[in-house]
């Protein structure tokens, strides 16, 4: 069942917040990755390429949890739970993220890299 974004992690989503990214690696560990997010009502959606571990561990098991908060007071943060969808990138989400966090246009990936948006759908949400 889907739960709504309390307003603490609506905010913190909408501003530049750095947000960590934990999937479950084939053994069962966990693999965690700072991530620039964004929100889309009250999905999630945040960006990767294909072929990075994160992305394989979330095309196996798509159950993930992000974590972010805010800098000047850091005991107000988000926990979001949920399950993530896997797309192709036809709006260049990376860009638009570069912008919210860098106010640059995105440079970074080499000729042939393959971008994904990563749509995270909350289950459980944790706000402080």
């Amino acid at each position: 069942m889907t739960v709504a974004l309390p307003d603490v992690a609506r905010k913190l989503i909408d501003n530049p917040t750095y947000a960590v990214l934990t999937t479950i690696n084939e053994d069962g560990s966990p693999q965690s990755t700072v991530i620039w997010v964004k929100r889309d009502g009250d999905d999630v959606l945040f960006s990767t390429t294909r072929g990075r571990v994160k992305t394989r561990n979330m095309e196996r098991e798509p159950r993930v949890s992000i974590c972010g908060y805010d800098p000047a007071q850091p005991y107000s943060y988000f926990t979001v739970q949920g399950t993530v969808a896997l797309s192709d990138d036809p709006d260049d989400l990376i860009s638009e993220l570069s912008f919210k966090y860098a106010n640059e246009p995105w440079t970074a990936d080499a000729p042939g890299t393959v971008r994904v948006v990563c749509r995270l759908t909350p289950t459980h949400v944790i706000t402080r």
